[in-house]
């Protein structure tokens, strides 16, 4: 019990990291939000061109926030790892349409270069995978079956039989 609260409250904290991650900077001070999930996938790779928010990168941290929530709900470690998944995926993803796009990706402490959004998805990511590895999930009740070879129980005969004898 204590592990399943201790991985349920780990991956609610990485869900509201995973959602408040494209409201930060993401690359050159653009923000997540600013990025639509699209150019992700097509042929043109990443734009300059805003994002409306349900179709920038707030859409699929979004829907891992969803499945962090049945995750905790149905006490889920596949649901809480398949959230992980999904924020490190579209993560790793952005990084590299952005390299491609900008020929490489910079690190900087000035503003440019990578932000402080990209790393709260991949802590956000790291942490629901964690959350599913302390989770212990939902107990497994097991049948338990006799086995085939046992012979059925013989009945005891009635009305008992009287004692042999009496003291």
């Amino acid at each position: 019990m204590i592990r399943n609260a201790l991985g349920s409250l780990m991956g609610l904290v990485g869900a509201a990291a995973a959602v408040w991650s494209p409201f930060r900077a993401w690359y050159d001070g653009r923000h997540g939000r600013d990025y639509r999930v699209r150019e992700l996938f097509s042929g043109a790779g990443i734009t300059d061109d805003k994002a409306a928010l349900l179709g920038s990168l707030l859409l699929p941290f979004l829907f891992a926030a969803l499945l962090t929530l049945g995750a905790v709900l149905l006490r889920s470690r596949l649901l809480m790892a398949l959230a992980g998944v999904v924020v490190l995926g579209f993560s790793v993803l952005w990084m590299v349409r952005q390299g491609q796009a900008a020929d490489g990706l910079a690190v900087g402490g000035d503003g440019q270069g990578l932000g402080d959004g990209v790393a709260n998805a991949f802590g956000a990511g790291a942490l629901l995978l964690l959350a599913a590895a302390v989770m212990r999930g939902r107990p497994r009740h097991r049948r338990r079956r006799l086995p085939a070879e046992q012979p059925a129980p013989t009945p005891e005969p009635w009305p008992p039989a009287p004692p042999d004898s009496i003291p």
